[in-house]
Order: structure tokens, then sequence, then C-alpha cells
């Protein structure tokens, strides 16, 4: 059997169809609170962040963090998050947006850095997982890159051509991983980059969801 050629999306969640932005940013600066750092905003963020995320921390106290703060850090960061995603929601339209593309007769997934075992009931009680072919979230540590879980999550899409599949993120990091894997990007602003950022990875940046699809449909085709 060959391999359809039906167009495929492989969705980002946090920043990118979960609008958690807030949430990411109060967990950021709960962590750096813990090590005595100054609160960071949601624009120094964008214009910053980066992965692996211990960079990020380079980039943001001047230093990489020990391997201490590091594990401190992440622990606080992921408390914090979990307590407060709930008062976070889908991106506006993302509900019509993938219904309107499962509707067409075309597949989409999740990959996510975010906890596998928290990210599938959260698709769940959204409503939303039955757009889905697969929901992957990170399994093993985290604060790294989605390079090889991409690999691994198109790997086990049966009947989804790489070459006719398009990864839309809010990081450069969802392009690179795209490209390593042999399928193409949009990147969306609406997260944790900002456009200045995101447009030196070239490959097309949206400001909607709604543009990313239609983006997506067209250089799928």
């Amino acid at each position: 059997m060959g391999k359809h050629r039906a167009a495929h999306i492989v969705w980002d969640w946090n920043g990118t169809l979960f609008h958690d932005n807030e949430a990411i940013i109060g967990a950021t600066n709960a962590a750096f609170l813990e090590l005595g750092l100054e609160p960071i905003t949601l624009e120094r963020y964008r214009a910053l962040y980066c992965v692996p995320v211990p960079k990020f921390y380079e980039r943001l106290i001047g230093r990489l963090p020990t391997d201490a703060e590091w594990e401190l850090m992440d622990e606080i960061f992921h408390r914090y998050y979990a307590e407060h995603r709930a008062a976070c929601g889908l991106t506006a339209g993302a509900v019509e947006l993938l219904a309107g593309w499962r509707s067409a007769g075309r597949s989409q997934s999740i990959l996510s850095m975010y906890v596998h075992d928290e990210l599938v009931p959260l698709v769940r009680g959204l409503g939303i997982e039955s757009h889905f072919v697969r929901v992957d979230g990170r399994t093993g540590p985290s604060g790294g890159s989605k390079t090889t879980h991409m690999v691994r999550h198109l790997g086990a899409l049966a009947g989804v051509d790489p070459a006719r599949t398009v990864v839309i993120g809010d990081a450069a990091d969802d392009a690179v991983a795209a490209l390593h894997a042999g399928a193409r990007a949009v990147l969306y602003t609406g997260g944790s980059h900002s456009r200045a950022s995101l447009e030196e990875v070239g490959v097309p940046v949206v400001d909607t969801l709604e543009e990313a699809v239609e983006e997506a449909q067209r250089i799928a085709a």
C-alpha cells in the first residue's frame, strides 16, 4: 500500500492551539523568583525564548543554570503551570479550523513537548480529541528540542507522507524539527516567539491560525 496524497497538519500545542501565554510567563517568573531573579515581561520572553530551555535561561541571566538550579526551576515551572492552565483555553477560531480541516478529508495530529500524560486528558477535556489521528506529548526529560520527537511522531502516522505534511507551531524549533523530518512548517506569531525571531527561520510566518491553515493547504498541495 502506498502513502495517500492527502495533506496532513501536525499541530503544536502550547502557544499554538492552546493559548497559554499568561500561564507560561507566570510559571517562568515563579521559577525566577525562587533564584532571586527579576521577573520577565512577555515581550522580553518572546524576543529571547529558545530551546534547549537552559540556553534560554543563559540568555536571561548571563550564564547557564547549574544542574541543581535547572532541576529546581523546572519543577517550579511545571507546578505553577499545572495550577494555572485551567484559566487558559483554545486559541480563537481553533475549533472551527480543526473541524474544517477534518471535514475536508484531511488528517491532523498533535505533537507537543508538554508531558504526554497531562496533554492527552487536557485535549480530551477540551472536546477536540476526535479531530486528531494521534496526540503525542513529551516522554522523557523536559527542555530539549522537538526534532527526534517529530521523526518518531511522523513515523507512527500510517499513510501520512512527510512531504505533504505541514507543522504549525509558534517556535523556531517547530520549523527545525519539521525540516529535519522532511516536512514543511508555518510559524504563528501568537505564542512564544516574536515575529522578528520567527522570520529568521526562513519559513512562512503568519499572525493567525486561519492564515496558518491557509498557508499549510497551499504549500502541501
